[in-house]
């Protein structure tokens, strides 16, 4: 099969390649890919076959497409070391959510309840529109947290 993308290193990019191969631990991901880039090299490199780059650096052959690709379309500081994550996630439940599920917890039960359960808490805090949705593992989380849990000892 033909590859798609070619690697044709700079010498800069080749030097700076093989510094960092040389000075990390083998078993890190930027080593492997800076290896695999090396390897890859039709310019002055070794110009190696993706199925001897495979089993030179114990990669599969798509991780090689994978790191091919990145250089070519994104170049060389993403190909070895990634995209940084910008993921955040945002947080639902702030401190006043769970001021009122503590509160909530050290109030009476509702009739018919001899104590708060979790699910008995998550949804009468939905229910009182405390928070828009909350599971009981969130529950039992920030229960936890602040020594509140539904254990055996009473509070008071």
């Amino acid at each position: 099969m033909a590859k798609i993308y070619k690697v044709t290193l700079t010498d800069e990019e080749r030097r700076d390649l093989s510094e960092l191969a040389g000075r990390r631990s083998g078993k890190s991901l930027p080593v492997k890919r800076a290896c695999i880039l090396l390897a890859a090299d039709e310019a002055g490199g070794k110009g190696w076959t993706d199925q001897r780059i495979c089993e030179a650096y114990h990669v599969s052959p798509r991780t090689v497409e994978r790191v091919r690709q990145r250089f070519v379309m994104e170049g060389l500081n993403i190909a070895v070391h990634g995209r940084k994550r910008e993921v955040f996630k945002e947080k639902i439940l702030d401190g006043e959510v769970e001021a009122k599920l503590i509160a909530l917890r050290c109030s009476d039960p509702p009739a018919g309840y001899v104590k708060w359960s979790l699910e008995l808490l998550a949804e009468r805090m939905v229910e009182l529109r405390h928070a828009e949705r909350i599971s009981r593992e969130s529950v039992r989380r920030i229960l936890k947290k602040t020594r509140s849990g539904l254990g055996g000892s009473n509070l008071g």
